[in-house]
């Protein structure tokens, strides 16, 4: 009986009350198991580099890509000759011995690392369900599936719409005939990991403004206060992103971002009304 007391003691030990050099094991745990998701990521991405980089990576420089083509034949459909964007022809540089090597290793990780979103996502989820109420661990039921899909949205925005652009202007763009254009690959590289990661990261916008509101830093009043001032950020960013002249290339990248911004108001709006019913209920 004294046994079996002691081991019920022990088990809510085990479930209630970790020490802090617990959590720290914990913790080291699940970025052991999400490094290895990511390094197992890399090995496929490392073994399939030539593919990934002539059919994946290269795309956005062939004139015949989808984008290209896709922006061009709506071009036609609503007279709009200048969304079928310039021609260009473009080469790249590698006047580093070691430069398409380590290239090979960074593309690697980066795509282990987009692959493996979804299982990073898992560990932190595992991590930190622990500390979370059976109310709140209901209520982010999915939340993995939707964060991962904001990600992977994010970056085929980044790929196919974005990334298009960036080319076909900066390969356009001549400051002075005397000079040739002439990239390196990993400056291509470099930008088009930087474009693709950054924007889906980027989308994760709902989700930041989902936990602010629910901490209490942000509420849904806060955000359409200011929504004029975030309408004109995102349309100086998305002028930036897609320096044509045209007003169709501005909007389309300036409303997903709007309306993502939107969106995020939506779910502010639902979490703030929830939580303030919430504190009615334990103040009544």
């Amino acid at each position: 009986m004294l046994q079996k007391l002691i081991g019920r003691k022990k088990l809510e030990k085990t479930d209630a009350e970790m020490s802090f050099t617990d959590h720290l094991e914990e913790l080291r745990k699940h970025i052991i198991r999400a490094l290895l998701a990511v390094l197992i990521a890399s090995i496929f991405i490392f073994a399939k580099i030539e593919f990934v980089v002539d059919r994946v990576l290269m795309g956005p420089v062939h004139p015949d890509f989808i984008t290209y083509r896709w922006l061009c034949k709506l071009g036609k459909l609503l007279n709009l000759p200048e969304l079928c964007l310039q021609d260009f022809s473009m080469k790249f540089l590698s006047n580093a011995m070691t430069e398409q090597f380590m290239m090979t290793f960074t593309l690697a990780i980066t795509g282990g690392f987009v692959l493996a979103f979804p299982y990073l996502l898992w560990e932190i989820w595992k991590f930190i369900r622990p500390a979370l109420s059976e109310k709140e661990r209901k209520g982010s039921t999915g939340a993995i599936i939707w964060v991962s899909l904001l990600f992977f949205t994010g970056v085929m925005f980044g790929y196919v719409i974005l990334t298009p652009f960036m080319v076909n202007f900066y390969s356009n763009y001549s400051l002075s005939p005397l000079i040739e254009f002439k990239p390196t690959i990993s400056d291509y590289f470099e930008n088009l990991m930087y474009l693709t990661v950054g924007i889906g990261l980027l989308f994760q916008l709902p989700v930041l403004i989902m936990l602010l509101t629910r901490m209490g830093i942000i509420t849904p009043m806060t955000l359409k206060r200011v929504r004029r001032y975030a309408f004109i950020v995102i349309l100086i960013a998305a002028a930036i992103i897609t320096p044509s002249t045209d007003p169709f290339s501005l909007a389309l990248v300036s409303l997903p971002l709007y309306l993502l911004y939107e969106f995020s108001i939506v779910l502010s709006n639902r979490i703030y009304k929830k939580h303030y019913e919430v504190v009615e209920e334990e103040w009544s």
